[in-house]
């Protein structure tokens, strides 16, 4: 029997379905994953100025409890990997974006890119210490996939075999349908959105999709994407989908490739450029 659930959270639409013949244990899974989600996005809330992660920015503490530590130490490594380019201190230049004039935006940036990267905060035991007054940290990039990665050790936790969650495009798919096939993820035409452009099946598996199109600001006629770059002119790539073992792994290079197609991974991927070529 199929229980589907759905809700909001990290400000996207969020949907999982359980297969499960038990709907009393298919609830109660379904209010720990509820439960779970909430938590954690309460926690790391950017834009929240009562949050863990608003207090950390605003040096208000410093202390790491281990979830977070672990978090920020697996975005340092991440930021490595992917050539500097996953960065959670991007952060840093978040606020630009509010101004009015590109002529603003221009200078702010130039300045406070001085202060973006990971290398601007360090881990000493169970403290995080900056080297400057300006750097700042969003898990926006991160904390959404980490509780998808959360809910599915939740789900097994239940004894539940079959499942797809789906937080907002950052999908996991547990095991088989019933009937033995796997889950078949529709691929968005970049060019018309409420078309597909293709599917990938997967099983125990994790996908994300990040893309240009999805939220963006135009400011004095000249549109700026969601996904914050030092360069917003080095990439033709529409959108980057990207398959792997966990969604956390298939966030940050989706992320990633979507500022600079030639980071290298060996997860599949799946990149649509301007020309809605599918490359590999």
């Amino acid at each position: 029997m199929l229980e589907v659930y759905k809700f909001n959270c990290f400000t996207a639409p969020c949907e999982v379905q359980l297969y499960c013949n038990d709907k009393t244990k298919a609830d109660n899974c379904a209010k720990d994953i509820l439960m779970e989600a909430k938590r954690v996005e309460a926690k790391y809330n950017y834009f929240d100025q009562n949050s863990y992660l608003s207090t950390l920015n605003k040096r208000a503490t410093n202390i790491l409890d281990t979830e977070t530590k672990t978090l920020l130490t697996r975005a340092k490594q991440y930021y490595k990997r992917t050539n500097r380019t996953f960065d959670i201190t991007s952060a840093t230049l978040k606020d630009i974006y509010n101004l009015s004039s590109i002529n603003e935006i221009e200078k702010q940036k130039e300045y406070l890119s001085n202060y973006t990267g990971c290398e601007h905060f360090e881990i000493k035991k169970d403290k995080l210490y900056f080297d400057n007054q300006y750097t700042k940290i969003d898990l926006g990039g991160f904390v959404k996939e980490y509780a998808v990665d959360k809910v599915q050790s939740i789900i097994k936790r239940y004894k539940i075999k079959s499942a797809l969650v789906n937080f907002g495009g950052d999908i996991f798919a547990l095991g088989k349908k019933p009937d033995k096939q796997k889950f078949i993820i529709a691929i968005t035409n970049p060019s018309q959105k409420d078309k597909t452009l293709f599917t990938i099946a997967i099983e125990d598996q994790a996908l994300t999709t990040s893309a240009s199109y999805e939220r963006f600001k135009i400011i004095e006629d000249k549109k700026f994407s969601h996904i914050i770059s030092k360069d917003e002119n080095n990439n033709d790539i529409l959108s980057a989908t990207v398959v792997s073992n966990s969604c956390v792994e298939s966030g940050v290079y989706s992320t990633s490739l979507m500022c600079d197609k030639n980071i290298k991974t060996n997860s599949e991927k799946y990149l649509i450029n301007s020309s809605l070529e599918i490359l590999r």
